[in-house]
């Protein structure tokens, strides 16, 4: 299998669009916890169709991922990152097998769903100021599991669940890398068995991966210097009109 030809029909253009995406979206996702699953899809899809785009960003977070984790180790919360990733892993494999059975459409109609419930979810749980504790944690993230599996932008999910666990600030942003290398892991195995790992998957995930991987420590950069609700307040508005028009598109 040659690589480059996962390239074929792509222009400079859009690859240099979906670099500088890449970088933005890692800039965004390390100052506010959630960004690159979220924003990525917008500009895969029409580029790749739906079907890919999961396992693309499945392998391109685990580069943005461990220079997250690297760049704010010190603030990871290792006990609550263990038992979100014994609880999530088991049901990540049924959501990730299910994936591969959806039609583009069907991969499309999902992907634009989640993004579309990924904003009133936040909102709605940070508005009720909701508290859990171990135990609902654990419940929490066999879902978020489920979820994660088979769909790109549900890392909100997981930050829900662990500021609502008590985890806070730049805690979050590094707790979250963390379990969601291993999640990573998970879906990349998941989907190789399957085999739609195919040339073009692997050429978008490291070109998307290694573009990414500065922008962590950009992130951290601004993390004291820019108020994180007006990125989240810009990332809201993209997810939904993103979401929505992957939803029409899906359903014309």
């Amino acid at each position: 299998m040659s690589l480059l030809s996962g390239f074929a029909d792509i222009s400079l253009w859009q690859l240099l669009l979906v670099a500088a995406v890449a970088l933005f979206a890692s800039i965004i996702g390390g100052v506010s916890g959630y960004g690159t699953g979220a924003l990525m899809p917008l500009v895969l899809v029409p580029l790749v169709g739906a079907g890919p785009v999961v396992p693309i960003i499945a392998i391109s977070a685990l580069f943005n991922n461990a220079s997250r984790v690297t760049a704010f180790v010190k603030y990871a919360d290792w006990r609550r990152a263990l038992i979100v990733t014994i609880a999530a892993v088991p049901t990540c494999v049924l959501g990730s097998w299910g994936y591969t059975h959806l039609s583009s459409a069907g991969a499309a109609l999902v992907i634009g769903a989640m993004l579309i419930l990924s904003v009133p979810l936040r909102r709605l749980l940070k508005h009720h100021n909701v508290h859990i504790g171990d135990r609902g944690l654990t419940i929490g993230a066999v879902g978020y599991g489920v979820v994660v599996g088979g769909t790109a932008g549900s890392g909100v999910i997981l930050l829900s669940l662990l500021m609502a666990a008590g985890v806070e600030g730049a805690g979050v942003v590094a707790t979250d890398a963390a379990i969601s290398i291993i999640i990573s892991l998970v879906k990349v195995s998941v989907f190789g068995i399957a085999g739609v790992l195919t040339a073009q998957v692997i050429c978008f995930a490291l070109l998307i991966g290694i573009v990414a991987l500065p922008g962590a420590f950009l992130a951290r950069a601004f993390v004291e210097r820019l108020p994180v609700h007006f990125h989240a307040a810009i990332l809201d508005a993209v997810v939904l009109l993103g979401g929505a028009m992957m939803v029409f598109a899906a359903l014309k």
